[in-house]
């Protein structure tokens, strides 16, 4: 049985990966593409969303998010880890077709009430557009199947402060309300994604059969390779975006602990995912009448990486 999913989404390389993953799985079908700035701003990531889905010749709607955070002030895009076209700098001709007529977080409400109890969520950047979609209708949440969100950490070291992931701390307000809304989410943080490390010999690989999408991956991930390379002294990167669909498709990769999360929005600690794990009880009422959250915090990263590379060699 195939999964109906939403995927917003920041392109980026890795979301390209995410992309590309999930066109390619046919245990999926993508319903759309929502974009958020985050990876580039918002106008080049729905720009690339529509790249995405004409080299993979998919036929699906893109739908052009949110441009800046909620409540803080926006910060700046990290052109040094995807280049400044989001897709490492390697001067892609623009698209042929744009944006459909309709907001982000109205395509989410629209899709989900089409589709009730069907649409899981798989969200890749800054949670904005969620956050809206609650606000426009915040029964939605009563109507989703899952949220699937890449972000976060929950004993890992964070990667824009020591405690903070990057998707999470550039809306730290519209993650603190998608995690404390009534639907389940599943969070695919640092945790996990640090134990996997893509290399290019994989890359290699999936361009020799698939030339199409794969050529287009390896060329990408040259800038996205060299400055996990360069940062951290690793040949490959790490595997972020992607290990989201890798979860839709075969949730049995992942150990999974529940527990209520809560986003800090201030302070030296802005961007922070606080983990209450469900045994534990605390005296701050924080975590209290808070939605459990599934929490990844294990993978089996050699079975993930080979459904990736068996999934786009196809």
């Amino acid at each position: 049985m195939t999964r109906k999913i939403i995927i917003d989404t920041d392109p980026g390389i890795d979301d390209a990966m995410a992309i590309f993953f999930a066109f390619q799985a046919p245990e999926i079908e993508v319903l759309g593409l929502t974009t958020t700035y985050g990876n580039v701003p918002v106008e080049v990531s729905t720009r690339n969303a529509v790249t995405l889905t004409e080299i993979a010749k998919v036929d699906v709607p893109v739908a052009m998010g949110v441009s800046v955070p909620s409540q803080i002030k926006p910060r700046p895009f990290p052109d040094f880890v995807h280049g400044e076209d989001g897709f490492g700098n390697i001067n892609w001709p623009a698209p042929k077709g744009k944006a459909i007529d309709k907001s982000a977080a109205q395509f989410i409400v629209d899709t989900v009430r089409e589709n009730p109890g069907e649409v899981t969520i798989v969200a890749l950047g800054p949670l904005g557009n969620l956050a809206k979609a609650l606000e426009i209708d915040p029964e939605v949440a009563d109507l989703v199947d899952e949220v699937v969100l890449m972000g976060g950490t929950a004993i890992e070291y964070g990667n824009v402060s020591p405690v903070a992931e990057a998707n999470i701390m550039n809306d730290p307000h519209a993650a603190d309300k998608v995690f404390t809304a009534p639907w389940q989410v599943t969070m695919i943080g640092l945790d996990v994604t640090h134990q996997v490390l893509l290399d290019n010999a994989i890359l290699e690989r999936i361009k020799k059969v698939n030339p199409t999408e794969g050529g287009f991956l390896f060329d990408c991930a040259q800038f996205y390779i060299d400055f996990y390379s360069s940062r951290f002294d690793m040949s490959g990167c790490y595997f972020h975006d992607a290990s989201t669909i890798a979860y839709v498709m075969d949730p049995s990769l992942f150990g999974i602990e529940l527990g209520a999360v809560r986003v800090a929005c201030e302070g030296i600690g802005i961007g922070q995912t606080i983990f209450a794990p469900q045994e534990m009880s605390f005296p701050e009422p924080y975590w209290n009448d808070v939605p459990m959250t599934q929490v990844c915090m294990e993978v089996d990263s050699e079975k993930l990486l080979s459904l990736f590379e068996e999934t786009l060699s196809k």
